[in-house]
């Protein structure tokens, strides 16, 4: 499993599903599971019975992406006028290309 691209981590949805998460860590799903059920998951969990969700505000921050302003519904990629140091990235790389 590859992991996400910053562009597909600001594709998804303000909570995600376990796996995904892993995902965006480069985690395996053994891993991932383990870690969840003891507590020791990086991110906080969010846990409906036997369901588990993953904020993705927690993600970006653990991975140190800036968080998307949001001035409609969609996530509007930002003009190069409006960018920052801050946000000055390849939005397609993945965080592990990421100095």
């Amino acid at each position: 499993m590859r992991p996400l691209t910053i562009t597909e981590l600001y594709a998804l949805p303000a909570a995600v599903d376990l796996m995904t998460a892993a995902q965006a860590l480069n985690m395996g799903r053994t891993m991932a599971y383990e870690l969840a059920k003891n507590d020791e998951f990086p991110c906080r969990i969010i846990r409906y019975g036997n369901t588990y969700r993953v904020r993705l505000a927690d993600i970006l921050h653990l991975l140190d992406v800036p968080v998307p302003s949001q001035q409609s519904q969609e996530v509007a990629k930002p003009s190069a006028q409006d960018r920052t140091e801050a946000d000055a990235f390849d939005p397609d790389s993945t965080v592990e290309d990421r100095p």
